[in-house]
């Protein structure tokens, strides 16, 4: 049995099994309870997660690679210390569950071979569960994994980058071909490994630290004193040297400071 991968999923099934190795093998992490696989397609990362992981759940969207993990992971299979208790095959759509209420506010570690079509909104989704989610591993496309570890003063460094970061450290690990798929995307593909800073907490209000970074991008080739104007900013705040920088020149810490500054000033 095997399971035809669906254009209208995003699914590019990995192939290579010393890369879906070096995947599971990049949580390194032991501050979490439970491992969440989003979207394990057969599984081939699953089986390498099940060696050294002790609670594994996986998600999947796609019925027929639910119906292919349940007939390939059944429990005799699984090696001895693996019981039903945690080893678990959900269907359903990651994006639409409580992650909270699915893992009773247990710590979690997320990874997968992310559909790039939706991988984003799993990063998005993730910051949103931060205080229960304190790693996160997995494939993307190149460009989008380049994005969210990127540092300032590049061209690709954006919103992803700097909410990303705000509350982990994020690494580039490796790059992985198209040839290593089944079907191959037209892309190279990046894996990332993202580390929750501990004990941290934003200095500013959450909700217009994330205003501030949306807007500043959103015309990321303007000053920040013209791209943050609707702030109505006073004329000595617009004096300020960083006001006179555009949103990819500020690192994580500057786009605090201008919130900041912003709160500062009445804004």
């Amino acid at each position: 049995m095997s399971v035809k991968a669906k254009k209208h999923l995003g699914q590019h099934f990995l192939t290579d099994e010393d890369i879906a190795k070096k995947i599971a093998n990049s949580l390194e992490g032991t501050n979490y309870d439970h491992v969440l696989e989003i979207g394990p397609g057969m599984g081939v990362l699953t089986k390498y997660l099940l060696q050294n992981k002790p609670k594994v759940t996986v998600m999947e969207l796609d019925r027929e690679s639910v119906a292919y993990l349940k007939d390939t992971f059944p429990l005799e299979h699984l090696q001895l210390n693996t019981t039903k208790e945690n080893f678990n095959i959900l269907e359903g759509d990651f994006l639409k569950h409580d992650l909270s209420e699915l893992f009773q506010k247990q710590q979690v570690a997320i990874i997968g071979n992310f559909p790039y079509n939706i991988s984003t909104q799993i990063v998005f989704k993730a910051l949103e569960n931060r205080a229960y989610v304190p790693e996160f591993s997995g494939m993307f496309q190149k460009e989008v994994a380049q994005r969210i570890a990127e540092k300032a003063g590049s061209k690709v460094y954006g919103i992803l980058s700097v909410l990303t970061q705000a509350f982990y450290e994020v690494e580039y690990l490796f790059t992985v071909p198209p040839t290593v798929f089944n079907p191959p995307p037209k892309v190279d593909s990046g894996v990332i490994r993202m580390t929750r800073k501990e004990n941290f907490t934003l200095p500013v209000d959450e909700k217009l630290f994330f205003r501030v970074v949306k807007m500043a991008f959103n015309q990321r080739r303007k000053m920040l004193r013209k791209s943050l104007n609707s702030f109505n900013l006073s004329e000595s705040l617009k004096e300020d040297p960083i006001f006179a920088k555009r949103p990819e020149q500020l690192s994580v810490q500057e786009f605090i400071s201008l919130t900041q500054k912003l709160i500062e000033n009445g804004i």
